[in-house]
């Protein structure tokens, strides 16, 4: 910085307000120092900013597993909202493990984060603690975790698995079947509520067989489609409560020689990218990824700036996307 103040015949103080924007300078020096910077390719230090405006301009963002297409166009909606507004991301991924959440959690606040968008995926007592001690922003998204003081921002799970199996029930279905991931998940369990509900709602019956519970990975639903298929008495609809699980489905079901949707309707959850693209396109319940983004980072920010109203909590409607995955059942028109 000194020396592009001796070139620009200016102030240390001068080149700094011209790099903060920290004081109205004049359009001919702030030009000049700006020209010098770029010539001299200089680089304002990160760190020393912060230590001076206790501010990084950097979001922490946490969450259960990045290699999950729902939480990786997720994290891009974040990444980009964060970014219009001046600030930068560090994305940590927990795979599930509430010990490495926690971990993450100690990582982000050292590295002085001024905000932190935390999609939970477990949790234990050092991390409630740890949480409970932080005085940085906090946006939760999906889940609450108990006791925590937090704006929170959700996604109408429950209903959404409502809406996709009152779909599959309309077009005639009666012995529907869901796939779902591990049981200790809250997504898992509202998904699974809302298809409850619904199957409920039309007094149809729920044999403890037709609900399969596997990893929420395209592995984990390929191994719940061929253990359903393979029963005595194969449903004529899924409803999954993952994309990647269907995925891994309709690939079972074709090994098995079922054409979907002639013979099988699938209904899946999170509408990821290449659910469209599927042989045939899925038929899924698509959460507002990109809203709940943008409002997450708004709220964070919101706070950040010191903003001090009543926390907030809200829950956001999800939209069916009927595509080429479910029709009517075998021998209705």
């Amino acid at each position: 910085m000194k020396q592009v103040a001796e070139r620009a015949g200016v102030s240390i103080s001068t080149v700094s307000h011209v790099i903060n924007n920290t004081r109205v300078v004049s359009s001919d020096v702030r030009q000049r120092v700006l020209g010098i910077i770029d010539e001299m390719r200089y680089i304002p230090s990160a760190v020393a900013r912060s230590l001076k405006n206790d501010k990084t301009n950097t979001i922490g963002v946490l969450v259960p597993n990045s290699s999950n297409p729902y939480f990786a166009e997720l994290v891009r909606w974040i990444e980009d909202a964060a970014f219009q507004l001046g600030y930068n991301i560090i994305l940590c991924n927990a795979h599930g493990g509430a010990q490495k959440q926690t971990a993450y959690l100690r990582l982000l606040m050292e590295k002085r984060i001024d905000g932190l968008v935390l999609i939970a995926s477990g949790a234990d007592d050092e991390q409630d603690l740890l949480l409970s001690h932080e005085t940085v922003p906090i946006v939760q998204l999906e889940r609450a975790l108990p006791g925590l003081d937090a704006d929170l921002i959700l996604a109408g799970q429950e209903e959404g698995g409502y809406e996709a199996t009152r779909h599959l029930i309309e077009l005639g279905h009666t012995a529907i079947a869901c796939v779902s991931g591990p049981a200790d998940l809250p997504r898992t369990r509202e998904r699974v509520g809302g298809f409850l509900r619904a199957m409920a709602e039309a007094r149809l019956q729920v044999p403890p067989d037709r609900i399969v519970q596997e990893e929420f990975t395209s592995a984990g639903g390929h191994a719940a489609f061929t253990r359903l298929l393979a029963g005595p008495t194969p449903p004529t609809a899924v409803f999954v409560t993952s994309d990647l699980m269907a995925l891994g489905g309709l690939c079972a079901a074709g090994a098995a020689g079922v054409r979907v949707p002639a013979q099988l309707s699938v209904a899946g959850y999170d509408d990821i990218a290449g659910a469209r693209y599927a042989l045939p396109p899925l038929t899924t319940v698509a959460p507002p990824k990109r809203d709940m983004a943008r409002l997450a980072i708004d709220l964070l920010i919101e706070r950040i700036r010191g903003g001090h109203g009543p926390l907030h909590s809200m829950a956001l409607p999800s939209r069916l996307v009927i595509r080429a995955s479910t029709a009517p059942p075998p021998g209705r028109p």
